[in-house]
């Protein structure tokens, strides 16, 4: 009788551990919950920031290539959180800052409740955190930011399995900012391959119409080129990849045209994660996928191509001296 009641305890236990298992969130929902959280404290850091009016601005390589005192506290507040809370995933930030702790003001450790209580899509359910990359762009937009382009600015968080960015989560500081004083400042959009995207109203431009956004500061010859080759009723030119991928998710543009290797992979790998997750594209000039591991270049050198739909039609448009000129990796 002993042994049967044993035998029946460790039933129960194992039964015990294997809901507990079963119920608790796959490791990539609890990365993109926290990640939901840390982009919300960036956004707040990036407002102080342009409150204090000592924006802190340093030039990297030149006059279009800035770095601010909110690219900084960002980077750190990002790294640092998500590191504290998945020490096994690897994480590539735009920045490069020297080696310290982070102080406890910039660490934020909380996560979306809603986000946990969604599904994990099945293919990504049992991944480990060793496998996972995440790419962080603290300010995308900085440019913009020191100008006052405000609703150019995002903060970009995008995870990555198996060279695909699979997860993504974008956070706008500054949405809402020109509706006056009682206006709800700053969003996050989000998404995950085979869940879908989150926190924006998907829409698209309407049928026939072509709208191409494009680079407001990084432009030249050949990226002129390739947007009249799209023979479009219109051009739109803004700052931020993040910003650019938000035009084609709401319906103000049908295509982002960059012939050109100006962005990263922290530029592209949020945005074209939520892009995919509705249904979209970015590839490079010539229709190949970018990868994300942890050990590829950090630079697009093909430029970017990205479609909510008709993205073999922009493909088609695109003029061989680009294709020459942008040798695909």
């Amino acid at each position: 009788n002993k042994t049967k009641v044993l035998n029946l305890l460790s039933v129960s236990v194992l039964s015990v551990s294997a809901a507990v298992m079963a119920s608790s969130p796959a490791v990539l929902m609890r990365l993109v919950a926290s990640a939901y959280t840390v982009a919300e404290k960036a956004g707040t850091i990036v407002r102080k920031v342009l409150q204090s009016g000592e924006l802190g601005i340093v030039e990297k390589t030149g006059a279009n290539d800035l770095q601010t005192l909110a690219d900084r506290l960002v980077q750190k507040s990002i790294c640092a959180s998500l590191s504290k809370s998945f020490p096994k995933v690897t994480i590539i930030g735009e920045e490069e800052l020297p080696a310290e702790d982070a102080e406890e003001e910039l660490l934020e450790n909380g996560h979306s409740s809603l986000i946990l209580q969604k599904s994990c899509p099945d293919q990504y359910a049992s991944l480990k955190e060793e496998e996972l990359v995440v790419w962080v762009d603290p300010l995308d937009g900085t440019k913009e930011y020191t100008e006052g382009l405000l609703d150019h600015v995002t903060v970009l968080i995008g995870i990555a399995y198996g060279g695909t960015a699979i997860a993504g989560v974008i956070n706008q500081p500054f949405y809402n900012y020109q509706m006056g004083a009682g206006a709800s400042l700053g969003r996050t959009l989000w998404g995950v391959l085979g869940l879908g995207a989150f926190g924006f109203q998907l829409q698209e431009v309407p049928d026939g119409k072509r709208i191409v956004t494009t680079t407001r500061s990084h432009s030249n010859k050949l990226v002129i080129d390739a947007v009249q080759a799209m023979e479009p009723h219109d051009v739109i030119r803004v700052g931020g990849a993040g910003n650019k991928i938000i035009q084609l998710v709401e319906g103000k543009a049908s295509a982002y045209v960059f012939a050109s290797p100006g962005c990263k992979k922290w530029d592209t790998c949020a945005p074209e994660a939520i892009l995919h997750a509705v249904g979209g594209k970015l590839t490079d000039m010539h229709g190949n996928a970018y990868r994300y591991d942890a050990n590829v270049k950090h630079m697009n050198s093909a430029g970017v191509l990205a479609t909510l739909r008709n993205h073999e039609y922009y493909l088609s448009r695109v003029p061989q001296v680009v294709l020459q000129a942008l040798p695909s990796d």
